[in-house]
Order: structure tokens, then C-alpha cells, then sequence
């Protein structure tokens, strides 16, 4: 199993990278999102990888960060939904509005990305939500001891479930979840948990 690549960029395209490590030159599909945030051709770069195995297919996808190859994970879980199809809904979507889009179960969402009709998105939020249920994955209220005066409890069970499907754990959320400012809504809640992660505080 190949986990990442690190090495140099060799070509760069829409949807498209390829990273030459030890002499060897690694094509990775990949999303826009993470086209956007790789430097020039002959710079080096690191992307989370997934190899990609289906019938005649044989593919390997590359992503920027572990949080946008978890969506990525997550989107080609859902029956229907191929590598090509979740690379497509991650050039539209971060990482962040992904995970808020599953919790408030905004299928339209999705919709907007081309070749994703109202039936597939609206199985990727059944489906993606009906996971995190049955791993037990439900938010107790000994989660939040410490969280009070809290006007909108549902941002905070939200926040949870979709930092859930971006594959962090109730006990990685919920100590920084009660540091915020509980007067955040839920997309506020997602991106200053995602910016103390990625702080390493």
C-alpha cells in the first residue's frame, strides 16, 4: 500500500500530478482543491495517497492533506460513487464544507458539481451519515462537561459529526470543542477546530 509521495513535481495538470520519487514518476489524480495549493513544476511536495482498485481499474489518487483523502475515502465508500466521481465533488468542496454539508444534511450541495444528480447526493448524505451511526458514533452529553451556556446545542453536535466524517475522534474534538466560543454556529465551530488542529497546540 502505497501511504504518500514525497519528491519532486514533474507535471501538473487540472486533475492531474506527477511526483518522481527515487527515480520513479508516481501520476496521481487529484482534485483541484489540491492542484491549487502545490507549488511550481520542479518543487517539491508531499500528497496522502489511496490506490484506487476496481475491476479493470487500477488508479492512484493523491491528496494535500489527510482530512481531503478521508473525504475522499469516505465519498467512494457510498455505492455509486467512483474515484473519478469523488475527485470531482472535492474540486467543488473542501475538506471543511464537505463535513458540514454531511452533518446538515444538505444534499443539493452536491448537486452543483457536474455528472452528481439529486439521486446520488442525496445517497452520499444517507449513506455517509448512516455510517457514522452505525460505528456509534452518536454525541453523549458527557462529551461537552465543561461546555456551558452553550445558545444553540445542535451547532456543537453537528461540528461533532462532521469532524467526524473527516475521521478525527470524539476524544480529538470534544477538549477543543469546549475551549471555543460557544456562540459559534456550526461551520464556525468546524473551521477553529480545524485551525487549533492543524496549529498542533
Amino acid at each position: 500500500m502505497i501511504y504518500s509521495l514525497n519528491g519532486k513535481i514533474l507535471t501538473k495538470e487540472m486533475n492531474f500530478v506527477v511526483i518522481e520519487c527515487g527515480g520513479v514518476g508516481y501520476g496521481c489524480r487529484t482534485s483541484y482543491n489540491t492542484i491549487s495549493k502545490l507549488g511550481e513544476i520542479g518543487s517539491e511536495t508531499m500528497l496522502y495517497t489511496h490506490l484506487y482498485i476496481k475491476e479493470n481499474v487500477v488508479e492512484l489518487f493523491g491528496f494535500a492533506s489527510q482530512q481531503e483523502l478521508n473525504c475522499f475515502r469516505q465519498l467512494i465508500s457510498v455505492t455509486g460513487v467512483g474515484g473519478k466521481a469523488a475527485v470531482s465533488i472535492l474540486s467543488d468542496v473542501t475538506p471543511e464544507n464537505f463535513a458540514f454539508i454531511v452533518a446538515s444534511g444538505d444534499s443539493k450541495a452536491f448537486t452543483k458539481t457536474k455528472g452528481i444528480g439529486a439521486k446520488t447526493a442525496q445517497r452520499i448524505v444517507l449513506e455517509l451519515k448512516d455510517k457514522i451511526s452505525s460505528e456509534s458514533l452518536s454525541i453523549s452529553s458527557t462529551d461537552y462537561a465543561g461546555v456551558s451556556a452553550v445558545p444553540d446545542s445542535s451547532a456543537i453536535g453537528e461540528a461533532m459529526e462532521a469532524l467526524m466524517v473527516l475521521g478525527y475522534s470524539q476524544g480529538e474534538i470534544a477538549p477543543i470543542l469546549r475551549k471555543l466560543d460557544s456562540s459559534l454556529d456550526t461551520q464556525g465551530l468546524i473551521k477553529e477546530t480545524l485551525r487549533y488542529i492543524a496549529s498542533g497546540k
